[in-house]
């Protein structure tokens, strides 16, 4: 069941099976005479908040996104995706010097904890490193 919102054309998807046939105009007409009708969920629109009062950090890397060795220097970022539960938040850690994940962590919200998470779980998958520099994009999340 997807988005729990059925117009005629899903409807059609529904009903089909063995020795079953429904027209779409036939369903549309059926729904209108019942006074039903599809109602479009809202577009989602991510949440974020650019006013904090949290100090910003100088730009070490100076976009130089090259490193000589591994767990010298990773990058960080939030995207969000859509799932069967809806949408999650992913954020990810990321060692500029092999490009692969160390660390990720999922959530239905965007706050701190995502982050923190996410680079603790890259901590713990690369052997807690020390002296790693960590670059985030500085978004406004």
């Amino acid at each position: 069941m997807q988005d729990h919102c059925y117009g005629a054309p899903r409807l059609q998807v529904e009903l089909r099976g063995p020795g079953h046939h429904y027209d779409v105009k036939t369903i549309a007409n059926s729904l209108k005479r019942l006074a039903l009708r599809a109602v479009a969920g809202r577009k989602f629109q991510p949440k974020t908040t650019d006013s904090h009062a949290l100090p910003v950090y100088p730009n070490v890397l100076e976009q130089n996104f090259k490193a000589d060795t591994p767990n010298s220097q990773w990058v960080q970022d939030i995207t969000y995706t859509r799932t069967d539960e809806g949408w999650l938040y992913l954020a990810v850690v990321i060692d500029l010097y092999s490009r692969l994940v160390g660390g990720w962590a999922m959530s239905p919200r965007i706050d701190a904890r995502l982050v923190c998470d996410a680079l603790q779980n890259a901590l713990l998958r690369r052997g807690k490193p020390t002296g790693v520099i960590v670059h985030s994009d500085r978004g406004s999340q």
